[in-house]
């Protein structure tokens, strides 16, 4: 007889991992011993050495379905060693001090759907239902190890028939934390002040969402305000009282047959909408498309997800509807409302209705917002669904403990520990206080989970005044941790090296706004970047910016600043006071106003932005004249564009300033040509095409010309502009014409969803 001690390390708890383990030694008459250990699985096996040798074989081939393996160790044992006479399964140890990786949130499976649909099984139609192969996991998780009495199921003591499954290693159930029936586990009540007294609250629920109620409905990491999608009136109703008049809202449909009625879906749209993550994914509108237009007005697209709890299955087996709009239930870059009081007092006014629950919310988690671009995916929001899966850091640093706190809007935070980032949930806008201290509280949290007691360096975004720069240097004290500050587009560049495992690319930075080395307003850059360290080598001209937040909000006046020195300045302001006058708050008297602040350099700033760019593009074209949502103006433009008939070409020219060897991008030209077309009459759409192809090329040029300059072969593109699926793929066509390899994100955020993580990368590499 042979012993061998395994170590698994991955994700493996919570999935089912040691019962496979017991099921799989016990089928080959090995005994010894299965527990956890923080991260890792022990298992301790004796037995003849054929068997173990196969044993390993079989638990890689069946592993349970949401688990991972990222390593698995062996090691024979000798000496004087205990006997086994039996495999068990013992209790977990808590003497380890590896980092816990905890499998996120994933979808009901069809065993539990097919449960909750039998009226002759003891969970029909109890919405709650999961094992070890679905469910909650990062939402109601306290600490580690990942057993129910350390998450928010402790307050349901099992009924004996779940405390039989639970305690069975044969049943899928065993020691499926989050499993309970309706007997033992949480209760779902409808709320109109006060607990109505009703048999079936979600057919209710459901009956006053097809009526056109709104219904804020408490789901897994959040809750949602629920309407029907078939009639514009309760849709503006809630735009209304949302006060969010213009934003897409995301939908939940019953299925995907359904969503073809109305959706384009494509393979691989299919297969991520249908995945056990179940993300939003943004779909283009069909010909057949017959939802009220006020869901995603003046967009080609929409966000569309497939239900993903219980709760949501058994809504639409009521329903009529082909979807719901089901849209977070808080104000925008504010913390996702979780507490039932909250929830009932916050959005007093705004629900007619609540559907809640009492087991409580450990983790707030958004839901994931992904879009493909000519077949490639690229995530929008990484959070329910894949957080907190980390990333392998391994061959960059293993030893480096760090905090990284990402930007200031569209926050995440990332922990790197022991070669694995920890990427959070999206955690929102830093300037608002609750969010501010939602990050806080994540943070204490993630550390908690991941049992990091320190770091050796703290990394933030170089602007000195952003919230998560100021708490950086806070966590430094405290921590005595050295502050890293890491440019906005470098941080950028880092996490798409990292995720395609580069180590020195030509990158292509655009998007809306990040602070520069030189204190300017930076957004469409091309960096040579070599890990720790890169060279701003080109961008687009530098325009002035005028009034801060009021230009980005009424992007007219970023439309004076790109003329402003190409044009006369009389010849400016009669062109603002009759043909875009309406777009100005203030009138005649803002134009004049305006002028004088490019003349005098009043309350300016540069920018290099590329977002601002488009917004002025999308402005001059009458496309959008005030953003009431970000990327609103951009966003509107991609939708004409992608209605045109893409027979406008629009010329580009490329600068060189030879005092600092710098090229740019003329994007004043690109938007005189523009105004020029729709005055000779050219169709809107048209241009919109044109003009966002001209900026496309032009990033590609400056980018290729870099690279034939420095010898570097890989030309990548980063930043939210690059959401934009006729920009991605116009500058990947033009990179890979001129013989250079082209990369995007893949499994990280073009957006400032993943700056930390590229924060994270770029102390990794300096502290190396």
């Amino acid at each position: 007889m042979e012993q061998a001690r395994i170590l698994v390390q991955g994700i493996v708890q919570g999935v089912g991992f040691r019962p496979t383990v017991y099921r799989l030694a016990k089928k080959l008459n090995l005994n010894g011993y299965v527990r956890n250990l923080g991260n890792i699985v022990e298992i301790i096996l004796e037995g003849k050495e054929n068997d173990i040798n196969q044993f390993i074989v079989d638990l890689k081939e069946n592993k349970p379905p949401i688990s991972e393996i990222n390593s698995l160790n062996v090691e024979w044992l000798n000496g004087d060693l205990t006997v086994y006479n039996d495999f068990k399964i013992i209790p977990s140890s808590n003497n380890f001090s590896g980092a816990s990786v905890i499998p996120p949130d994933v979808a009901t499976c069809s065993n539990c759907l097919e449960e909750m649909a039998d009226p002759d099984n003891r969970r029909y139609k109890y919405p709650f239902t999961a094992c070890t192969d679905c469910g909650p996991r990062f939402t109601v998780i306290n600490s580690i190890p990942y057993d129910r009495e350390r998450t928010s199921m402790e307050d349901f003591p099992l009924c004996n028939e779940c405390e039989v499954e639970y305690e069975d290693p044969e049943d899928r159930r065993y020691h499926a934390e989050a499993s309970c029936c309706e007997v033992c586990g949480p209760e779902v009540f409808l709320y109109k002040d006060g607990i109505l007294k009703i048999e079936n609250p979600i057919k209710k629920a459901a009956e006053l969402i097809d009526e056109g109620k709104i219904l804020a409905i408490k789901g897994i990491g959040g809750t949602h305000l629920v309407v029907k999608t078939t009639e514009n009136g309760p849709v503006d109703i809630l735009r209304q009282k949302l006060r969010r008049f213009n934003q897409p809202f995301a939908i939940m449909s019953p299925n995907i047959e359904t969503v073809k009625g109305f959706a384009e879906v494509s393979g691989v749209e299919s297969d991520t909408i249908q995945s056990r993550r179940r993300p939003i994914v943004v779909l283009n509108k069909n010909s057949n498309y017959s939802l009220a237009p006020s869901v995603s007005p003046y967009l080609h697209n929409l966000g569309v997800m497939l239900p993903y709890s219980g709760l949501h299955h058994l809504l639409f087996s009521y329903s009529t509807e082909p979807a719901y709009i089901m849209t977070s239930a808080n104000m925008p870059g504010e913390p996702m409302l979780i507490n039932n009081e909250e929830i009932i007092s916050k959005l007093d006014g705004i629900a007619d209705y609540f559907l809640l629950h009492n087991r409580r919310i450990i983790n707030r988690c958004d839901d994931s917002v992904v879009r493909f671009r000519d077949g490639e995916l690229a995530f929008i929001r990484r959070s329910r669904g894949y957080v907190p899966e980390p990333y392998d850091f391994s061959g960059i640093n293993k030893q480096l403990k760090v905090l990284a706190l990402g930007p200031e809007i569209d926050v995440t935070f990332s922990i790197l520990k022991e070669g694995k980032c920890y990427v959070s949930q999206h955690i929102g806008d830093t300037t608002k206080y609750d969010t501010f201290q939602y990050l806080q509280n994540a943070v204490d949290h993630m550390m908690d989970i991941t049992k990091t007691t320190d770091f050796d360096v703290i990394a933030c975004d170089l602007h000195p005044m952003f919230f998560t720069t100021k708490l950086a240097e806070e966590m430094g004290d405290k921590f005595g941790a050295e502050i890293l500050r890491v440019q906005h587009h470098h941080a950028h560049a880092a996490a798409l090296c990292v995720d395609n495992q580069v180590d020195e690319v030509i990158c292509i930075a655009a998007d809306g706004v990040g602070y520069g080395e030189d204190g300017t307003a930076w957004g469409g850059e091309i960096l040579h970047t070599q890990g720790a360290s890169y060279e701003r080598v080109a961008s687009l001209i530098p325009q002035q910016l005028v009034g801060g937040d009021l230009t980005t909000k009424y992007p007219a006046r970023m439309v004076m600043s790109m003329l402003y020195g190409s044009m006369d300045v009389d010849e400016l302001s009669e062109l603002m006071k009759t043909s875009y006058i309406q777009q100005f708050k203030h009138g005649e008297r803002e134009v004049e106003l305006v002028i004088k602040q490019l003349e005098t350099g009043f309350n300016t700033n540069i920018t290099t932005s590329t977002g601002r760019v488009l917004d002025a593009i999308s402005a001059s074209l009458g496309i959008c004249d005030k953003r009431t949502y970000e990327g609103e103006p951009a966003m509107k433009l991609e939708s004409a564009a992608y209605y045109s008939e893409g027979v406008v070409d629009i010329p580009y020219e490329i600068e060189k300033d030879v005092s600092n060897n710098m090229e740019y991008l003329n994007t004043s030209k690109i938007l005189l040509k523009c105004i020029e077309l729709k005055q000779n009459g050219e169709n809107v759409n048209n241009i919109a095409f044109g003009a966002q192809k001209a900026v496309a090329l032009g990033l590609a040029d400056l980018a290729i010309n870099a690279a034939e300059k420095t010898g570097v072969n890989i030309i990548g593109a980063t930043g939210g502009v690059f959401y934009n699926e006729a920009i991605s793929v116009s500058v990947r066509d033009k990179v890979k014409s001129e013989g250079y390899k082209f990369i995007q994100h893949k499994n990280t955020c073009a957006g400032d969803g993943s700056v930390s993580m590229g924060q994270t990368a770029v102390a990794s590499w300096k502290m190396e």
